[in-house]
């Protein structure tokens, strides 16, 4: 994995709400795994983890889904400067702490999983249209999910 520094392929932006909680080059890291395993080139991906409150205000505002839930994503998709900017992803760590628990495995799991969603969707991939479309994404999150 080439190093954060070295990385010119991709831009990545992390905003943390909460700090300590995940780490910061960890994301980074696994957020340009991920851009790389896609084989995207000249993306810009903005990435915030947050809290239930602040996805949930979210989720009514975007999606008039009055809850919290554990992602969203912005696709842009815009060209700026010999850059596409790909988009936001909104990740809820209150969210993906329970899911973790649920499941049985570390927050860091679950915080990938949420990623690999997320870039699947900013990119167009939908699992809500129909039993192919769902099939085709989980599909592809798996096999992503698996070169992590």
């Amino acid at each position: 994995m080439r190093s954060l520094r070295d990385q010119k392929r991709n831009r990545i932006q992390i905003r943390l709400h909460k700090r300590g909680i995940i780490k910061r080059k960890w994301i980074e890291e696994i957020t340009y795994r991920i851009a790389e395993l896609l084989d995207l080139e000249k993306v810009e991906v903005s990435v915030y983890l947050t809290d239930d409150k602040t996805i949930r205000e979210l989720n009514r505002a975007y999606r008039e889904k009055d809850k919290p839930t554990d992602v969203l994503s912005f696709p842009i998709s815009e060209e700026v400067g010999g850059w596409t900017v790909l988009g936001d992803i909104v990740i809820s760590v209150d969210t993906a702490k329970r899911q973790a628990e649920y499941m049985g495995h570390p927050l860091e799991e679950e915080i990938k999983r949420l990623l690999v969603h997320g870039f699947l969707h900013l990119l167009g991939y939908d699992h809500e249209l129909g039993k192919e479309e769902e099939r085709e994404f989980f599909k592809l999150e798996e096999g992503i999910l698996s070169s992590l």
